[in-house]
């Protein structure tokens, strides 16, 4: 399966590595945990101090410092500080030019809109970054080509990551693609059910983990499709079952502002999905798209001059 892990295999890119710790703090040993948590907690420390200082105040060792490193994915201590500093360097340079919002805060009800609007802005240009940093574009590439091949299409989500899948859908109905979204259970399975090999399932599902989506996926997965995971977490159990993982910047403290820029991460996902299909049939996608156009032309309003102008 093709999907963005924890470990990586080549060192990753310097931006994205807190958000990288916090997606796999789950799958680190208790003395690695120590450190992931002293470093997401005080990431700018973190980049300043020797291993032997991060050792001292996380309560571990250099021996643990240097195998948490190697779990990320960097060659040692050194890579990960320059990784660390360059992020929070681009973080301190928001924080410079106004952007000093609590990215952890939930908004209150008595906040100014304005202070609102920062926080929402600012989350999600994070979000977004961190998903532009991270994704796998081969993975993004090997979909759209057995999107391009495929006999039909289904999409799967439901609650917060319907909105992504319908998103997806119409993206890939727009160009041509015969595709449909179900939201419902029934009628997925259903669906999922006339399934084979020359077709494409995706699911989204923001979490991972949810039970209906899950369903969904797995029988396609039974019937032969080629099973796709649009995810925010890539050690779900959604992603286990596809076939390739697309990975969306997501976080998990459960505050309204972080769900809805996970949802906007995911939605950037599923755009740049649809739009690498319509480039790989271009000629067929610019077809549908202009006899779409042609199609309801009539039922769009001329614009009528103002009164008192030639």
């Amino acid at each position: 399966m093709d999907q963005i892990g924890f470990e990586a295999p080549n060192p990753p890119a310097a931006a994205g590595v807190l958000e990288r710790i916090r997606h796999g703090a789950g799958d680190l040993s208790e003395a690695m945990s120590k450190v992931a948590d002293q470093v997401l907690a005080d990431p700018e420390a973190a980049a300043r101090a020797t291993i032997m200082d991060l050792a001292e105040i996380s309560g571990t060792s250099p021996g643990t410092i240097t195998r948490f490193c190697r779990h990320l994915g960097y060659d040692g201590y050194a890579a990960l500080r320059v990784a660390i500093a360059t992020e929070t360097g681009r973080a301190s340079a928001r924080l410079e030019t106004g952007w000093d919002v609590n990215i952890g805060r939930e908004i209150a009800p008595s906040d100014p809109l304005d202070r609102v609007l920062k926080q929402l802005i600012t989350i999600d240009a994070a979000m977004l970054r961190d998903t532009v940093d991270t994704l796998d574009l081969e993975a993004v590439e090997r979909v759209a080509s057995r999107v391009c091949d495929a006999r039909r299409v289904d999409v799967y989500g439901v609650g917060t990551s319907a909105t992504v899948a319908r998103e997806l859908q119409m993206g890939f109905y727009r160009t041509g693609v015969a595709a449909w979204v179900w939201t419902e259970v029934h009628d997925a399975l259903a669906s999922a059910a006339l399934l084979g090999g020359h077709d494409v399932a995706v699911a989204v599902s923001l979490s991972g983990s949810t039970a209906e989506v899950v369903e969904m996926l797995s029988e396609a997965d039974s019937r032969g499709a080629f099973t796709v995971a649009l995810t925010g977490d890539p050690d779900s159990a959604i992603a286990e079952i596809a076939d390739v993982c697309l990975v969306s910047a997501t976080t998990r403290t459960g505050h309204r502002a972080d769900l809805l820029a996970s949802r906007h991460s995911a939605l950037l996902v599923a755009d740049l999905v649809h739009i690498a299909v319509a480039q790989r049939n271009f000629p067929d996608a610019l077809e549908a798209l202009e006899s779409r156009a042609r199609a309801v032309v009539g039922h769009r309003p001329t614009r009528q001059p103002r009164h008192g102008t030639s």
